[in-house]
């Protein structure tokens, strides 16, 4: 199977950076069947939304509230994703999730939180 463990959430003032992490582990050919990466978010008493995605051909998404704030990257080699956050607002307070889809199947992390201060 396959393992995405989220790190890098915490606490920032409004204006401030964070760097998201999702490692990957576990079968590797499996890992290499993923061919979609993205980051969600759920704040409270909200739907789990995307907020970026990034494919096997390096092909990027943003939602439109993150957009030229957020910059998803990936790191083949050590079978990481990033997701860079700059100009953090208020309203990027949530949990934060890795996902993984291949042709069949979603694997997720198990989240990290993000709150922003105003």
């Amino acid at each position: 199977q396959v393992q995405l463990v989220e790190s890098g959430g915490g606490v920032v003032q409004a204006g401030g950076s964070l760097r998201l992490s999702c490692k990957a582990s576990g079968v590797i050919f499996r890992i290499n069947n993923i061919n979609t990466w993205g980051w969600y978010r759920q704040a409270p008493g909200m739907q789990r939304e995307l907020v970026a995605s990034i494919t096997v051909g390096e092909g990027t998404d943003y939602a439109d509230s993150v957009k030229g704030r957020f910059t998803i990257s990936r790191d083949n080699a050590r079978y990481t994703v990033y997701l860079q956050m700059n100009s953090l607002k208020p309203d990027d307070t949530a949990v934060y999730y890795c996902n993984g889809r291949t042709n069949f199947l979603d694997y997720w992390g198990q989240g990290t939180q993000v709150t922003v201060s105003s």
